[in-house]
């Protein structure tokens, strides 16, 4: 049975419709092919009139036409002073089209950090907001006790971008019609239930504090480089980009681009700290033993380890 599926670009730089459009196995077109979906509308993939489109989102909006998929790229534009007429559509706020579609789709995806909880647009004038949360705080636009005809919240694939396997996955999930559980952030289990840290190559060092307070090094970024590694819920690390790497397979701190409070106010190269233990701790850990337990685990640290050394 064919599947409709509409994607909608509100405030949002347009990442994540890169990233989708770099999906490899399968690509965007085997994938539309395989699960048999008919693209409604993408602003990068349709080539129709205006007239033709708003021709099409009325019929979305009356009934008339059937939507199975609704993906919002971005935030909800609220502003100025709640009219949303910072972006519209033919005129009209584009967050009125986002509350009629959604009330009319089986599921409603978010895709990216934008859409899931406000992102870069979170702040300031514009009143940018997540679908169903604004920041950690569930409500957002169309507020929490929002579920799509199919049964399901919004189901967030926060990132930024979103990687592109993990947005595949829903949909051909969507379309194969199989269950999907979800986090307390409303985003999907197998993708969002691990840390970045798990999958991470610098777990070792981490364990037994070996730090680096420069980049170059193989030693571990959270003590002192703001790696959120051990705080962010996403698949980089169990789904490398590429096929290939991740952040922090790179020498690179994992920015926790799919946290609800993405962008952090505070510098991304630095680790807010309370006598050398950083400020923020992975989730149920304790201040005081971790401290007595990083301490212990510094000492015994293997001297392989100390000098950056790798078994062959």
């Amino acid at each position: 049975m064919t599947t409709s599926l509409y994607w909608m670009h509100c405030g949002g730089c347009g990442g994540d419709t890169i990233s989708f459009l770099n999906a490899e196995s399968p690509d965007i077109i085997e994938l539309f092919d395989i699960m048999d979906i008919e693209l409604l509308w993408h602003p990068s993939l349709s080539n129709g009139s205006h007239l033709h489109h708003q021709a099409l989102v009325d019929r979305m909006v009356s009934g008339e036409q059937s939507l199975d998929i609704l993906c919002v790229e971005g935030a909800v534009i609220r502003g100025p002073s709640g009219t949303g007429m910072y972006d519209t559509f033919l005129g009209k706020p584009k967050k009125d089209l986002v509350a009629n579609l959604a009330k009319r789709a089986q599921f409603v995806i978010a895709v990216g950090t934008c859409a899931s909880f406000g992102g870069v647009a979170g702040v300031g004038e514009v009143e940018g907001t997540g679908l169903q949360f604004s920041k950690r705080q569930k409500g957002g636009f169309l507020g929490q006790d929002f579920l799509a005809a199919g049964g399901l919240p919004v189901i967030n694939l926060p990132g930024c971008p979103c990687h592109p396997d993990v947005l595949l996955a829903m949909i051909m999930a969507i379309g194969s019609e199989k269950s999907i559980p979800l986090t307390k952030n409303n985003s999907p289990v197998e993708w969002y239930g691990m840390l970045v840290h798990q999958g991470c190559t610098r777990n070792e060092y981490h364990e037994y504090r070996v730090e680096e307070e420069g980049f170059g090094e193989r030693g571990c970024l959270f003590f002192h480089l703001g790696c959120h590694g051990p705080l962010a819920y996403g698949p980089c690390n169990k789904t490398l980009w590429n096929k290939r790497n991740s952040k922090t397979r790179v020498g690179v701190p994992c920015f926790g681009c799919t946290q609800p409070d993405f962008p952090q106010p505070y510098p991304f190269f630095e680790t807010r700290n309370i006598e050398g233990i950083p400020l923020e701790l992975p989730d149920g850990i304790d201040r005081a033993h971790y401290m007595a337990y990083k301490g212990l685990a510094a000492a015994a640290a293997p001297q392989r380890l100390k000098q950056r050394k790798t078994i062959v």
